[in-house]
């Protein structure tokens, strides 16, 4: 068995976190979709697009509801946060 290299390990962790706290881009996909021409699609591409589109709207809208499931539970068992500008 081999020792745990523990400066390795704080240096792992130290990575996870810098990426973390990372800004998030400005500006995602689905805006450069909207403006994206699609005068070349096809009706077809264009079925298969809406197909793929409303299928991320699925999966958005899931993780949308598990975030929220998550949060009640946390406030929940925490508390509801003070709002913000509350001063207390």
């Amino acid at each position: 068995m081999e020792p745990v290299d523990s400066k390795a390990e704080a240096v792992t962790k130290w990575m996870v976190m810098e990426l973390d706290e990372r800004p998030r881009r400005t500006g995602d996909l689905a805006s450069k979709l909207a403006t994206e021409s699609l005068d070349s699609y096809s009706h077809h591409e264009l079925g298969e697009r809406i197909a793929l589109l409303e299928a991320e709207i699925s999966r958005v809208s899931a993780h949308r509801g598990k975030a929220a499931a998550h949060r009640r539970a946390a406030d929940a068992l925490f508390g509801s946060p003070a709002p913000e500008g509350d001063g207390s």
